[in-house]
């Protein structure tokens, strides 16, 4: 996995950083495990635009990912790594010993004729499905879920991982990439290893077409509005637009909007930095 640097052969290419995508091992998905995914374009089950700033992009398809890992103690062999178009991290097609296909999240370090598995008993290597309590202290781990049998939750994009940190009664202990340490039931399931494709957070789109092939159209500043669409609008020449907020009037950039009574405080040791 690595990102590589166009020569500029065109203004857009200038500042442009993209996946080499050496990972990959094929360019087709497993049709059995896709379905058809459409677009709202921003607009309601009436026709009309509730979200601004959507539509258009490249037409998909949706793989179906197995985030629950409930196939237990049945050993699993990597056949591909692939691209996923709805997601940042790279997918994986594994083939259980029963002939079954399922994708999961591909962790980092994962390669092809891997086997991995998961359930009770199963050791806490790269690619393989344990329960938090049956994790080593210090394992970096993903796909983390909230509740028992729920699917994972957490740390499921490009280069995320949680780190457990101590066992207290029903509960784990788990440190997250935001600083953040919470309480997580032991019972719950998680995935050895860090998720792949880290690079990610380098790339650079280059233009704003790239934006376009996502199916994300300009975005029209506050400021530049008049006062009676957003409240950062209007004023004489080029206001700056005074604190900044939202369309609604919530203020942002630094304003707590974290409801004080939420029921998952109670499991909130440390709060994110």
């Amino acid at each position: 996995m690595a990102v590589k640097k166009l020569n500029p052969i065109t203004p857009s290419q200038r500042f442009k950083v993209v996946n080499d995508f050496a990972d990959i091992t094929t360019d087709k998905p497993e049709k059995s495990l896709t379905k058809p995914l459409k677009k709202s374009g921003g607009r309601n089950n009436s026709g009309r635009m509730t979200v601004r700033y959507r539509g258009g992009g490249h037409k998909r398809r949706y793989r179906i990912i197995d985030f629950k890992r409930d196939k237990h103690n049945v050993k699993a062999t990597v056949i591909s790594i692939e691209y996923d178009p709805n997601r940042s991290a790279r997918i994986a097609l594994l083939q259980y010993a029963d002939g079954e296909k399922r994708y999961i999240i591909a962790p980092s370090g994962v390669t092809v004729g891997q086997v991995v598995e998961s359930g009770r008993g199963v050791a806490p290597e790269v690619g393989n499905a344990l329960y938090l309590e049956d994790m080593p202290l210090g394992t970096i781990v993903h796909n983390v879920e909230l509740a028992p049998h729920q699917g994972a939750k957490m740390a499921r994009s490009a280069g995320a991982f949680v780190q457990v940190t101590a066992k207290e009664g029903k509960y784990v202990v788990v440190k997250l990439p935001s600083g953040e340490t919470r309480m997580i039931l032991k019972k719950c399931l998680a995935t050895v290893g860090s998720v792949s494709n880290s690079d990610h957070a380098l790339e650079r789109k280059g233009k704003a077409g790239a934006s376009r092939w996502k199916g994300r159209r300009p975005r029209t500043r506050g400021v530049a509005m008049n006062p009676v669409d957003h409240p950062m609008g209007g004023g004489e020449g080029r206001a700056s637009g005074g604190h900044p907020r939202s369309r609604t009037g919530l203020p942002a950039k630094g304003y707590k909007t974290r409801k004080p009574k939420k029921a998952s405080s109670k499991y909130i040791i440390d709060k994110r930095k």
